[in-house]
């Protein structure tokens, strides 16, 4: 079948239309940050960058870490942007951009989020590196999607409705979990690196109990999330982990949301170095990266 014009939108020279990539300019390994300035910072590990490519928030390098051909992207703040990119991502390997049809052969990408987080357990350390077993949305993303839940998605679910009944009467969207590539998650994962679930929030400051001039509904979120019953703990919040999951499961890609947490909100501590800690991250991952 082919693809309208109206739904998969092309720029004049053939690339895709937010990301601004033809298919050949795009690795089959994928780190995205938020942050367009971490492109950078991570492309400057690479032994060789052959392609520098922006538009609007989505920067792009594509290059080279010691044989692994990795491409990095930026996606900007929130689950929308997260949208975009995925899908956009698919149908550079997935679709033929030319005759606007499906390829009856699929690609699946393992893509790699590189982030910081705020902590929600008061015994994880700030500067500690998480990843995020699962994703708890409280963005809406799913929402709008035919989600198939994995039987492990389902159980947190059903813990979820039938044990915090309170708190999710009060949600102004329909929760949803979502699940980590299983290859890349048991690729990344070592004896010191904790692991949890991640919570995503659909904005910075009411959405994560924060007050400037507005008063949040629901002041004590994060306090509720450090509650739940479930059979796993809500480690940590950012804005992107669960529509990445979710994105990557439906489409047929390997994802890991590997976490650097800057913030304890149960201890009030921030950290003293970031930068650095950010920057040690990087190569720990780029290390794991080339080994996939």
């Amino acid at each position: 079948m082919r693809i309208p014009e109206s739904e998969l939108i092309l720029n004049p020279d053939g690339s895709i239309y937010h990301l601004n990539l033809l298919p050949e300019e795009l690795a089959n390994t994928v780190i995205t940050v938020g942050d367009p300035e971490r492109v950078k910072k991570v492309s400057s590990h690479f032994d060789r960058i052959e392609l520098k490519k922006e538009k609007r928030e989505f920067h792009t390098h594509t290059g080279e870490y010691k044989g692994k051909r990795i491409s990095v992207i930026s996606t900007g703040i929130g689950t929308d942007n997260i949208d975009i990119v995925f899908n956009e991502l698919d149908a550079l390997v997935n679709i033929n951009l030319k005759t606007r049809e499906i390829n009856d052969s699929l690609t699946s990408l393992n893509i790699v989020r590189i982030g910081t987080s705020g902590c929600l357990d008061g015994e994880v350390p700030v500067d500690s590196t998480l990843l995020s077993r699962f994703g708890l949305g409280l963005d809406g993303l799913m929402g709008f999607y035919a989600y198939n839940y994995s039987e492990a998605e389902r159980q947190l679910i059903k813990e979820l409705n039938q044990k915090n009944s309170d708190f999710i009467h009060q949600l102004p969207v329909q929760a949803y979990f979502s699940e980590a590539g299983a290859d890349l998650f048991g690729h990344f994962n070592e004896g010191d690196i904790f692991s949890g679930i991640t919570a995503t929030c659909t904005g910075f400051y009411a959405p994560q109990g924060r007050q400037l001039r507005l008063q949040p509904k629901f002041a004590d979120i994060l306090d509720q999330l450090t509650q739940l019953q479930l059979s796993q703990k809500v480690t940590n919040f950012e804005m992107e982990t669960a529509g990445i999951y979710g994105m990557a499961n439906m489409l047929g890609h390997q994802a890991l949301s590997v976490n650097l947490l800057i913030a304890n909100r149960a201890t009030k501590q921030f950290s003293p170095h970031p930068k650095q800690s950010m920057e040690k991250m990087i190569e720990w991952a780029l290390e794991k990266i080339k080994t996939l």
